[in-house]
């Protein structure tokens, strides 16, 4: 079965299709969502506010979301 966690601002994301959860600000993660960006591989669910992590998704796809990576580590940890 699906479990699916939210990513912030009603976006829903497939748990177990996560391979990491990641803080943004560091340099070789924005030059890895720029490369997303630019492959049409990143998917921005922060609803026009600022990125606070980066979650990385088995397929390759780059998610970015307005809350803490330890908010959706926790979420992850609960379900």
């Amino acid at each position: 079965m699906q479990r699916f966690i939210s990513i912030g601002y009603g976006n829903l994301v497939n748990a177990k299709k996560i391979i990491s959860i990641i803080n943004f600000d560091a340099a070789p993660i924005k030059r890895m969502v720029q490369n997303a960006k630019d492959t049409g591989m990143a998917v921005d669910a922060t609803c026009g506010r600022k990125t606070k992590s980066v979650v990385v998704m088995d397929s390759g796809h780059v998610l970015l979301s307005a809350l803490l990576p330890e908010t959706i580590a926790k979420k992850v940890e609960n379900e």
